[in-house]
């Protein structure tokens, strides 16, 4: 188990973009449709129950939720999209804060797009890959609740989702993971990702030295 991301603790909850904390260090976003599993993708990565709150009303939360991990390390939970009763001048709104902070943060180093393996790259998924590619991120395609489909259907949708997302020519940019929060399948693949967005292995080594 990784104890690292057992650090998480919540930081601050931003509307709008300039109430995000300053620019620097590291961060790495998670974003995903409605009831695809973002929340509780995070809570199993961070070894917490509570961390990321879900809610039985898709698409309700609307604001960037950071968790601290240490001063320079940060997870951001991005607002659910896809079935939040509100006007598409709303959506649109959010859509437009989602591409600046996608594409203008500058400790973004990561992006997680979240999507149900039964429903994966929706419209907005394939959005969300676009921005991330315009920006140079290196991208994760977590396809939870890979527990609700046989093993070979599992892995014939991950081949699809790579051909589609062009992931065998990305140079890297572009994984895609089978994960199960209730099963804990692919916890530690997707840790061992994040460590190296965040260089995780700097942080365990300063730790070491201070210690000394």
């Amino acid at each position: 188990m990784n104890s690292f991301y057992q650090r998480a603790h919540f930081l601050t909850a931003a509307t709008q973009l300039h109430q995000t904390p300053d620019d620097s260090g590291r961060e790495i976003a998670f974003a995903g449709r409605s009831n695809a599993g973002k929340s509780s993708a995070i809570n199993a990565l961070c070894h917490q129950k509570a961390l990321a709150r879900t809610s039985k009303t898709p698409g309700r939360t609307q604001q960037l939720i950071f968790f601290e991990l240490d001063a320079e390390r940060r997870l951001v939970d991005l607002p659910g999209y896809g079935y939040a009763k509100v006007s598409e001048s709303i959506k649109l709104q959010w859509q437009q804060h989602l591409a600046h902070y996608l594409e203008k943060r500058q400790s973004l180093v990561g992006l997680v797009i979240v999507m149900d393996i039964r429903h994966p790259l929706t419209e907005f998924d394939r959005q969300l890959l676009a921005w991330g590619q315009r920006a140079e991120l290196a991208i994760l395609l977590l396809l939870t609740k890979a527990d609700k489909l046989k093993r070979g259907a599992t892995m014939a949708t991950k081949l699809a989702v790579e051909r589609d997302a062009g992931a065998a020519h990305s140079d890297g940019r572009i994984t895609v993971q089978l994960f199960s929060a209730l099963e804990r399948q692919g916890v530690e693949a997707v840790q061992d990702w994040l460590d190296q967005w965040l260089v995780v292995s700097e942080c365990n080594s300063t730790d070491i030295t201070s210690a000394e």
